[in-house]
């Protein structure tokens, strides 16, 4: 037998539906009067939202779980990084490059630069100055004094475990010795003397390109040496005796034309026992206080209110010469008022 509800328990149901009708309501208000509010009391309702408590949309719990998420896959992905890079370092060797030689994008061919160079036009090549101008010639004494700073002041230049030793033909360094660069081989050709330029007579600081682990190939006797070598030069090797001491990269410096070459003058070299650059310098092994040679080049007396153009050729058996694509050498031009 079926049994009808209690008073009460139909008391208790009519409150529930009533419970029902009246949060159905409010949700309708709630949203009427959502659609009511004007975009800055919404924009306000979105910052902070005082019935959910909630910020931006989001409640304290939501925002401390996106949080700890976020921190978890960013820190994962910095180890991640910061464990390739550690690898890939472990490859490099701070003073021995990777690729080197033919492997290189540089290769084996060095290249030969000068000092000065003009400051006001970086494409120029024209050193232009009057001799008897000290206002006028002081820029490139200065621009040498620049470049020559960490010769005459060699404490500046970081040493570490490097040694430096007063090398010969006869006394290669070894280890981590490092060949000097004695600034008294220039002779004329110093910063006391203003290089020379008060007497329009300048100095030109040749000086090869470093190549990592290159070897010159030497011109040691005297039928090796090329028929385009200048006949200066080639007297100057062959008045050499000992074989040893023509371990050099030689230089010469000549006018590009028949009309540069009468009017360039008489050139000196320094060192003057070797016109080049000594063997004992290579091959260049990146030590620490290492210094690049150096060859001074002095213009005794050029022609005055001409421009002169200079060509300077490395000379060795392995270094290509194209005069075109200033391969092997370097060009200048001069001219003194």
């Amino acid at each position: 037998m079926v049994q009808s509800p209690t008073k009460k328990q139909q008391s208790q149901a009519r409150r529930t539906k009533h419970d029902e009708i009246l949060e159905e309501q409010g949700v309708f208000l709630a949203s009427y009067g959502h659609s009511q509010r004007s975009t800055w009391d919404k924009f306000k309702l979105f910052l902070w939202n005082p019935q959910k408590h909630a910020v931006m949309g989001r409640t304290g719990s939501s925002w401390s779980k996106i949080g700890l998420f976020y921190l978890i896959f960013y820190g994962m992905l910095a180890a991640l990084v910061a464990i390739c890079m550690w690898v890939f370092l472990q490859t490099l060797n701070p003073r021995i490059p990777k690729w080197q030689l033919e492997s290189s994008i540089i290769g084996t061919n060095p290249g030969l630069g000068f000092r000065p160079m003009p400051t006001d036009n970086l494409e120029s090549t024209l050193i232009w100055f009057q001799g008897s101008n000290k206002t006028n010639f002081q820029p490139w004494v200065d621009n040498l004094n620049k470049f020559l700073d960490g010769y005459y002041t060699p404490s500046k230049i970081a040493k570490g475990s490097g040694q430096i030793k007063t090398c010969s033909h006869r006394d290669f360094p070894h280890g981590d010795e490092v060949c000097e660069v004695d600034v008294r081989d220039w002779d004329k050709c110093n910063k006391d003397q203003f290089f020379d330029y008060h007497r329009s007579s300048p100095c030109i600081f040749l000086k090869l390109n470093r190549i990592y682990g290159w070897r010159p190939d030497y011109y040691i006797h005297d039928n090796e040496l090329p028929a385009d070598m200048p006949k200066q030069l080639k007297n100057h090797i062959k008045s050499i005796n000992n074989t040893r001491d023509r371990q050099n990269i030689w230089i010469s410096c000549e006018g590009e034309s028949p009309a540069d070459r009468e009017y360039i003058g008489s050139v000196s070299y320094y060192p003057k026992k070797f016109q080049g650059f000594p063997g004992y310098y290579f091959p260049y092994l990146n030590g620490e206080g290492y210094l690049s040679p150096l060859v001074a080049v002095r213009f005794e007396r050029p022609v005055p209110g001409i421009v002169i153009n200079v060509e300077c050729r490395a000379w060795a058996k392995n270094i290509k010469y194209n005069r075109n694509d200033r391969i092997g050498s370097v060009h200048f031009e001069l001219l003194i008022d």
